[in-house]
């Protein structure tokens, strides 16, 4: 991922969401992080010309009006926004969540630990991975 692109949080949390910011900044991360509450949004934000096109969007699964795997069924079937790699970031540890996400093809299922020096770790695993990843892009 180049590091002007942009990564897209999907999250309603605005906990969760400060959080991911704060660690970012802490992680020294230089793509913009632009966050939108729920998976209608998402596509909204996904779907208009003017927006920058995420080089990866971090996915919560459990959000009001359009879940992650609705989000992810969605974003997998229109092969304009397919390509976009998908790292889902949960408090969810239910296999049936994590099996229909992987089923949709996401490039990783993380879950958000409670203590933020963890949380920082896990941003910080997500993004040296992309840094040294080859995208379609």
């Amino acid at each position: 991922m180049k590091s002007d692109q942009c990564v897209l949080l999907v999250e309603d949390d605005r906990v969760d969401a400060m959080t991911v910011q704060r660690a970012f900044r802490q992680i020294k991360a230089s793509n913009p992080l632009q966050v939108v509450a729920d998976g209608e949004k998402a596509l909204e934000f996904l779907r208009d010309p003017t927006r920058p096109r995420p080089g990866l969007i971090l996915l919560d699964l459990n959000m009001p009006r359009m879940n992650g795997i609705e989000f992810l069924a969605t974003i997998k079937a229109d092969p304009g926004l397919k390509p976009i790699p998908v790292v889902v970031l949960t408090t969810s540890r239910v296999d049936a969540d994590r099996l229909a996400s992987f089923s949709h093809s996401v490039a990783g299922y993380m879950i958000k630990p409670v203590d933020y020096d963890q949380f920082v770790e896990v941003m910080r695993l997500i993004k040296n991975y992309w840094i040294t990843s080859e995208t379609a892009e």
